[in-house]
Parts: structure tokens; sequence; C-alpha cells
């Protein structure tokens, strides 16, 4: 039997998983474990919804992994199953801003709004007032309550403009039959601050903060997929507090804990051993946080990519502390180099600072007395994952 043979009957005889999809973030439980207050509190708001009224747009924010998304589309279903039942016209969309397809411009959202009320409109080519129009036609045929559920709106907003949040938010003073209300989702936590007023107010109407998971939370969430996901006695003892510890340390992010614990089984069926141990989840964390880094990386705009090429750049010089102005100095030519626009040096400090949120880097804001504030820049990327992202970098910007 050659190695391939020895490989595919690993999977095929293989006896850890019993259900693998489980430990997906598009699975929905039947319980959403340790956001009972949070979803109780959506509930209230979006609860005369079911009568037939208008409810009012509501925010939910926190970070990554906190089951904002998980909890909003529970609901969702719960609601719209009642709704049949009192024979209430309530229709939930749910459109994730982040997906490729769909974010860089309003058309596409709407036109994404439109295809999940099972219409059709062509990909491009009408005005987007011809698409609103359309839109509205469509929802006002009869009474009804629309729900727009708008996963990630932070990036849809950072691709196109607030403007289009507005527009929607006004879209009930043309409904004369059905009434929209709007569900924001964003993992970040400052993304208000940068809307217009008139945004800020009309989105904002309700504000849910979700805050991180601890430890002891991850593990009962853990604990519960785990009983699902696996056959008895394949995980050893300290395998799911470990992966609650991990992912405690990432800001209480379920979604990675549940990604750590599924990648650590598929490790240890690739081995073909008969449990899962602490250093199959050891290996786990290694591959995810490579993955995910160089995964950011790769999807980055060219503008961000730039910045991170001459942060790069000046950490090569080792002996050198680098701070913002020096980023801006090497960023400026080497959109000089290729071509690029040059952005200005508060929107290069923006980017900076979304990567230090990001992990990529750490930067620190110390004073310079009379010269003002600037931040001191530390590269946080592992020897490993950096050659790799060199290499992307260097392929993306054609250098």
């Amino acid at each position: 039997m050659d190695n391939i043979d020895k490989i595919f009957d690993s999977f095929v005889s293989n006896n850890l998983f019993r259900d693998k999809s489980v430990l997906q973030s598009n699975y929905s439980p039947q319980v959403i474990l340790h956001r009972s207050q949070q979803i109780e509190y959506l509930a209230s708001i979006l609860g005369p919804s079911l009568s037939g009224d208008r409810v009012s747009n509501i925010f939910l924010y926190g970070k990554t992994g906190t089951g904002k998304t998980l909890s909003a589309r529970f609901l969702a279903e719960r609601m719209e199953t009642k709704a049949n039942l009192a024979g209430t016209n309530l229709k939930f969309l749910y459109v994730n801003c982040k997906s490729k397809k769909i974010s860089d411009t309003e058309y596409r959202i709407i036109a994404e709004l439109i295809k999940s009320l099972g219409k059709t409109i062509p990909i491009t080519g009408l005005p987007t007032d011809v698409v609103y129009s359309r839109f509205i036609d469509i929802i006002d045929d009869k009474k009804q309550v629309v729900i727009l559920i708008l996963d990630e709106i932070d990036q849809a907003v950072k691709k196109i403009s607030d403007n289009f949040i507005y527009t929607l938010t006004r879209m009930n003073s043309e409904l004369k039959n059905a009434q929209i209300s709007i569900i924001g989702i964003s993992n970040s936590l400052t993304f208000m601050d940068n809307l217009d007023p008139r945004v800020r107010s009309s989105l904002g109407e309700e504000e849910i903060v979700f805050p991180p998971y601890n430890a002891l939370q991850l593990r009962d969430i853990l604990k519960e997929r785990a009983e699902i996901a696996f056959n008895d006695s394949v995980l050893d003892e300290g395998v799911i507090p470990k992966c609650a510890a991990y992912a405690a340390r990432e800001h209480g992010d379920a979604r990675r804990a549940l990604d750590l614990l599924r990648v650590a089984g598929e490790i240890a069926v690739r081995e073909g051993s008969k449990k899962i141990n602490l250093s199959h989840m050891d290996e786990a964390n290694s591959k995810i946080e490579r993955d995910k880094m160089l995964d950011i990386i790769e999807s980055e705009p060219t503008q961000f990519q730039l910045v991170l090429k001459a942060i790069m750049n000046l950490d090569d010089h080792e002996e050198k502390t680098i701070f913002t102005g020096d980023v801006f100095n090497v960023y400026q030519e080497i959109c000089e180099k290729t071509k690029n626009e040059i952005l200005t040096q508060r929107r290069v400090s923006d980017i900076i600072a979304e990567f230090d949120m990001l992990g990529i880097i750490n930067a620190r804001v110390i004073s310079k007395g009379r010269q003002g504030r600037t931040r001191e820049i530390k590269l946080m990327l592992s020897p490993n994952i950096k050659e790799k992202a060199k290499e992307i970098l260097q392929k993306s910007l054609d250098l």
C-alpha cells in the first residue's frame, strides 16, 4: 500500500468525528449559551414586529466570535416561525457586507436583498436609484414588516460610504404598506464614532454590546459542541480547557475556539491517532494563527499592503525604532515606485491603527513633548509568517 492509500484510509476509518459540521461557524445550535441577556433584550425590541408594527433600528457590536450574528439569526428564525403561526407577514433578510461579491457597491447590496426576496435584477447596468425603487416596489406589494440584518456593516461603509445606511433608514417614508427596520452588526467598537451624525442617530436607536466570552464560558460552549461533534472518549482531559484558554487570550472569540477544536481533530485524524491530545491542540493553534494572518495580508486592499510593506522594510533594520513618520516616508517611496496614489499621513495613521487592532503590529503611543505624539511600532509577525507575508506583498504589489 502506498502513502496516498494510507492517507485516504486514515479518513475512511476515522472514528474521532461524529458530526464535524457542529464545529463550523454556520452551525445553528438549539440553545445559545451565555447570551440569554442579549437575546432577551433583542427579543423585547423586535417583539412588536410580530403584531405588524415597525421596530427600532438596532446596532449590535462586539469583537469577532462573541455571538452577535448567531444571536440575531437564531432570533430571526424563531420569530419567523412565530409570525407564520400568528398569520403576520414578517421577513428577515440577511446580508454579509464583507462578502467579496457584494460589499463593494451600494447596487450589489440592494441587489442581494432583492435576490433574498426571490426576485432578480441585472448584476450591473441600472442606475442605483432605479435599484432602490425596485426594492421598494417589491417590499411594498403587501402589508409586512421587513427586518434587514446587515452583518459586518462597517466593511461596506469602509468600501462605499455611510450614505447607503441613511437611504435605507429613510425608506419608510416612501413605503405605504410595508415597514423596514435594520439590525446592523459590527466587530468594530468605534464604528459609530466615524458615522455622519444623521446616520448614527437613525441606525443606533437601540444598541446592544456583546462582551468577549471568558475562559469558563468558552469551556461550556466547547463542551456542549464537542459532545455532538466527537465520538465518546476521544478527547484527552486537558484539551477543552486548553482550547478555551487559547481563545480567551484571543479576545474571547468562540469562533476561534471551535476552529481550534476542529483543526486539532483533523490533525489527529491525519496522524491516525485514536485520541485528540494537547500536542494536536498546540499544532492547531500555530496553524490557525499562521493561516489567519496570511489570509488577512492577502485580502487587504492595495493601500493596506503598501503600508505593511513599509513597516516590514523598516523592521528589517532591527537596530532602529519604528515611528509613524518613518512609516509614512517609506510608504511614499513605495507608492512612487509602484505608481500608486499616496494617501494623506492621517489616513496612513488610521491604517496603522487597524493593523494594531488586527494584531499584525503593536503600536504604542508616546509623547514627544512640544512635537506632539507619535506611535512606536513593533511588527508582531513570527519569522515564518513574515517570510510568507513578504512573498504575498511582493506578488500583490508587483515589486
